[in-house]
């Protein structure tokens, strides 16, 4: 007889939307957040990322809000620093082995508290930051002991816009949404 799992654990919207005004640090992983979590290989030997355009403009949106935005990945190869750059994220962490580690040095670098800083990830590796993330999220494909224990799961999958779906919850009660949504964007979307 197969087990039956738990459903994951939703929070009504009133307890999100409290913690999430609060955020001031974004952290992403970066494959299966940022990316569908593919890794492709050019004949050379090169790794190549595809990165959602609409997270990119929803980087920059929250930058423009005052959210500080990092990337947090175990992995490396050279198309996260490209796209960091790309974006003016000026804390792009690759190759990192412990990252509730990274993440304590990373908040303590920019004053951040805990309770401010988001942490948005796709697998069970993204857990071990729980106790350093105010507001654990987690992409609509993330694996399930991911899911269950995050605070916020997301509508869309990663590299299919998750980061632009949580960047316009975060913006919704601001003027700057309010703006942008009834005037338009005006700088260049990346």
């Amino acid at each position: 007889m197969a087990a039956i799992e738990a459903p994951v654990r939703r929070w009504h919207w009133w307890r999100r939307r409290g913690q999430l005004s609060r955020v001031r640090l974004l952290v992403l992983d970066v494959d299966g957040v940022l990316t569908d979590g593919g890794l492709w290989y050019g004949p050379d030997g090169e790794l190549i990322k595809r990165f959602d355009v609409r997270d990119g403009l929803g980087i920059r949106l929250l930058q423009r809000a005052g959210v500080e935005v990092a990337f947090l990945s175990g992995g490396r190869g050279g198309a996260t620093e490209a796209r960091a750059a790309h974006l003016g994220i000026r804390h792009c962490l690759v190759g990192v082995g412990d990252k509730p580690a990274a993440l304590a040095r990373l908040q303590g670098e920019l004053a951040m508290a805990i309770e401010v800083t988001a942490f948005v990830g796709d697998d069970v590796n993204d857990l071990a930051v729980r106790p350093r993330a105010g507001l654990l999220v987690a992409t609509a494909d993330a694996a399930l002991p991911l899911r269950r224990r995050a605070d916020l799961v997301l509508e869309r999958e990663g590299g299919q816009g998750a980061v632009r779906e949580l960047a316009e919850r975060l913006l919704r009660p601001t003027h700057l949404w309010r703006e942008i949504s009834g005037e338009g964007w005006r700088e260049r979307n990346d």
